[in-house]
């Protein structure tokens, strides 16, 4: 999300963030998108067509310290 720029108002489908991902492994990124949601680096937004996630621009600072690594 962050390559991509998914950020603050600009936002994606859940589902769009498991492709690419092995099916057995698909539970455990909604259980992610769950917990970033929870400690507020994911930001949800109800859209006309579904559930949207983008990155919290506010915590942008933090999600770069935390990808370098």
């Amino acid at each position: 999300m962050l390559h991509d720029r998914i950020i603050g108002g600009r936002h994606t489908a859940i589902e769009n963030l498991s492709k690419g991902i092995p099916k057995h492994l698909r539970d455990q990124v909604k259980d992610a998108v769950e917990e970033l949601t929870k400690e507020g680096f994911l930001i949800r937004r109800r859209t006309e067509y579904g559930l949207q996630v983008s990155l919290n621009p506010n915590l942008l600072a933090e999600i770069d310290r935390i990808t370098e690594t």
